[in-house]
């Protein structure tokens, strides 16, 4: 019997330094592309031009969640609508789906505006305050409203930052002397209130504004301005929420559970918003707020 040939034995440390080199290459075009160095248009003409090249190695996914102000559920919804499976690679696309993805990038690569206006809510303990604090500090050309209240500071709140902490009295003032964009009684206790005239100058100015508001805030909002774009923050899932509120131990357990209530009613509500971002990490729910702000010319 003749024996079989031996198959040729495989050299591991080349192919390994192939596949790092190849990452590589990947992270480059994506850092390209996020850089503004090339459009992913560019890119996507590129892979389907050289078929072994690092831009046919990019998937999709990657490709498009590497672009300025586009991210990550943005991009997932994107890939949906275009019919494309999240495995699938730049270069390993069929005609149609490729001519689709073109003419999407395309569109969205005609530019950007800023919006004038976006709201953030959600329900109590879904981390507002945190995914506010973070646009502050990592996004400083988005002017953040500072909301006015009738309640104390929590630990680590700072009156003008986080707040404008002010009596029953003031908050009166402010009503009769209509310097308030909206505000409400929130949790049956507390009134909150959104200061209109900083907000009035910085849209004049052409600057983009977030107000982090309640849902009865964001309701008023919303007759009053209609061009306000609305988010409703969401938590990955009802357990966390009630983790997240437990957790921080700033309220009594009467008051968690009124809250907790409240927080169903809330929940409900999140049909009447314009667009939905779940805080499973801050950061990226930040980014995706921040995504918000700005208009694809496609939209517009």
């Amino acid at each position: 019997m003749t024996p079989r040939p031996t198959p040729p034995e495989v050299d591991r440390v080349a192919a390994s330094r192939a596949a790092i080199a190849a990452r590589r290459a990947r992270a480059a075009v994506k850092n390209s592309i996020a850089s503004r160095e090339k459009t992913a248009t560019e890119v996507v003409d590129s892979a389907w031009g050289q078929p072994d090249s690092p831009e046919a190695g990019l998937r999709v996914r990657e490709l498009l969640t590497s672009v300025p102000t586009l991210g990550p559920t943005r991009a997932a919804r994107v890939m949906e609508q275009l019919g494309i499976a999240d495995s699938k690679r730049v270069g390993g696309l069929g005609v149609r789906q490729r001519t689709k993805l073109r003419s999407y990038l395309v569109n969205r690569e005609g530019g950007v505006e800023p919006r004038r206006l976006v709201v953030l809510a959600g329900p109590t303990a879904v981390g507002k305050g945190t995914v506010s604090a973070y646009i502050r500090e990592h996004y400083p050309d988005i002017l953040l409203s500072v909301s006015a209240t009738t309640r104390q500071p929590r630990p680590g709140e700072i009156d003008g930052v986080h707040y404008y902490f002010v009596s029953d009295g003031e908050f009166d003032r402010m009503i009769e002397s209509n310097e308030l964009l909206e505000w409400a009684v929130v949790h049956n206790s507390y009134r909150y209130g959104t200061p209109r005239p900083p907000i009035d100058l910085a849209l004049a100015e052409g600057k983009r504004v977030m107000l982090e508001i309640d849902l009865q805030g964001a309701r008023l909002v919303r007759a009053a301005m209609p061009e306000a774009a609305l988010v409703f923050l969401l938590p990955p899932t009802w357990e966390e929420l009630v983790r997240r509120l437990i957790g921080r131990g700033t309220e009594s357990p009467a008051e968690q559970t009124r809250r907790l209530e409240t927080a169903k009613v809330e929940l409900a509500a999140q049909d009447e918003f314009d667009y939905k971002v779940i805080n499973r990490d801050v950061s990226q729910a930040a980014q995706e707020v921040v995504e918000l702000t700005l208009v694809p010319a496609a939209q517009r």
